[in-house]
């Protein structure tokens, strides 16, 4: 493979090993902070090639992994099968790492995104050993031009005693000028983040690095396994629409402006209704402040509605990937790429007056949502970035079906199994019945907005009866029945169904 233009410093070249080479060194106990970000950016050769030792050796290796988000399956699933990762944060979505996880093999810290650079930098969290970094290019001076996912690499690599960089030529070298680096100093010298509109550039190209830290270079050509399109079904097209026609009415009511503000939005394929349905609305000049591009948002670009979209990480599916990259001079000056530290910072959020739009797997009649945990116990993925934006944002809202499982699930209970979003965070709630918007509403109005107009009608009756019954029993504040109040989860996990 030809590198002239990728590896700029002559005496880098000495550097370049295999991937056998580079994993040795990785040791047992260490601390390894891995590049990209759900999943995109992230190294591949270096880490199969540790898992394929481990399992042929058999030798002890017992990691804590650090990223930005979820890793593709090089990483998360290779390692997890191979038994090495002892503790993983701060998010993740592979299942062989998720079933060890539930099943007690590895650990798992469960973290806001926008808190993981800040414990990592702070020493809260043990130190970065070796950081592994996938990269377009190296520049002279040793600096590390990132591919398509930022997330948590410049303080992986600003903290580690040793970078690993994986050179991937499958990745356009026209990626580079997309990235914006820039970290915050730790308190008490911390200064405001300079960010008054989406689309300001604050920092370098490059994430800092230097010359000296780099113990090894792989040359590469391994395309990211991103995560095929979810198929926007009918009930998604429903609450896209209810999401638009209220979006539309607090523009009429003069709450919002006419190209609204700028938007995150979560992954998914509600989230990717919403953002299709934009393309078709009368919205124009739209921003994105967000932490994840896929086809959708991608889409938002293309077809004019948006003007750009700054963001942490591109990870649209297969087939959008090739498209992106086709596409990348048109993207180029469209989308900004920064580290998570900003791109998920509440600072900005609340600063750019962002409209957050994330998915809920549960909610309950007062407000508070579960993104996390399957009848309370069960990690699913992670909290990932949603409660960065849902505290912060100017507009709050949740999505999801209003039943799941062939409707013997209602995502609507009594109480919810686990939190993760107080009432306290949640504004606006939208199911494919409908919206139910909660500000300024005290919980007793909460829950009538909620039932009356998000419920699946099969439980709306069942619901009401909950609810009036708590409230004649007891305090009026918050009504519940503690007796009855999870009765909803145990007998789904008795009968197979909340009916």
């Amino acid at each position: 493979m030809k590198y002239g233009d990728r590896i700029r410093n002559k005496d880098l070249v000495s550097k370049i090993a295999t991937a056998e080479e580079l994993a040795k060194l990785i040791e047992d106990g260490m601390i390894i902070g891995v590049s990209g970000f759900t999943p995109s950016g992230y190294p591949k050769a270096v880490p199969l090639a540790l898992a394929e030792r481990v399992k042929n050796s058999g030798e002890k290796m017992s990691l804590g992994v650090y990223s930005g988000a979820s890793l593709g399956p090089e990483v998360d699933g290779a390692w997890a099968e191979a038994g090495i990762i002892a503790k993983r944060l701060p998010y993740q979505t592979n299942s062989t790492l998720r079933n060890a996880i539930n099943n007690g093999q590895a650990e798992y810290l469960d973290m806001h995104l926008s808190h993981t650079p800040q414990y990592v930098s702070y020493g809260i969290l043990p130190k970065v050993d070796v950081a592994i970094v996938e990269a377009v290019a190296i520049t002279e001076e040793g600096h590390i031009i990132p591919t398509t996912g930022v997330g948590n690499t410049p303080v992986f690599v600003k903290q580690a005693d040793k970078v690993i960089v994986e050179i991937n030529m499958k990745k356009p070298l026209a990626l580079e000028g997309m990235a914006d680096i820039y970290m915050p100093q730790s308190p008490p010298n911390r200064e405001p983040i300079p960010i008054t509109k989406a689309d300001q550039r604050i920092g370098t190209t490059f994430i800092p690095c230097g010359l000296d830290k780099i113990a090894g270079i792989i040359i590469t050509d391994l395309q990211d396994k991103t995560r095929p399109l979810t198929p926007v079904d009918e009930v998604s097209k429903k609450i896209s629409a209810n999401i638009l026609k209220f979006l539309e009415k607090e523009v009429e009511l003069g709450r919002l402006p006419k190209n609204l503000q700028p938007i995150q939005s979560g992954v998914g394929s509600v989230a990717n209704a919403v953002l299709y349905g934009l393309c078709e609305s009368s919205f124009e000049n739209l921003t994105c402040y967000t932490e994840v591009v896929q086809d959708s948002m991608l889409e938002l670009l293309r077809c004019g509605k948006a003007k750009m979209a700054s963001t942490t990480s591109i990870s649209p599916s297969p087939e959008g990937l090739v498209q992106f990259e086709e596409e990348i001079d048109f993207f180029k000056d469209r989308i900004i790429l920064r580290p998570q530290e900003i791109s998920n910072h509440p600072e900005v959020a609340r600063r750019l007056g962002v409209i957050a739009m994330n998915t809920a797997l549960e909610l309950d009649i007062y407000g508070n949502v579960n993104s996390t945990h399957v009848m309370g116990s069960r990690m699913m993925n992670g909290i990932g970035g949603s409660g960065d934006f849902a505290r912060n944002a100017y507009l709050t809202i949740f999505t999801t079906a209003s039943i799941a499982k062939n409707g013997d699930i209602s995502s609507i209970v009594p109480m919810v199994s686990h939190v993760d979003h107080t009432e306290h965070d949640v504004m606006v709630i939208v199911t494919e019945q409908g919206v139910a918007d909660l500000r300024g509403l005290s919980p007793k109005e909460r829950a009538k907005e909620i039932i009356n107009n998000c419920v699946h009608p099969d439980y709306k009756e069942k619901l009401l009866d909950y609810y009036n019954r708590a409230y004649e029993s007891g305090y009026k504040h918050t009504p519940h029945i503690l007796e009855e109040a999870l009765s909803w989860h145990t007998k789904f996990m008795k009968t197979g169904s909340m009916k």
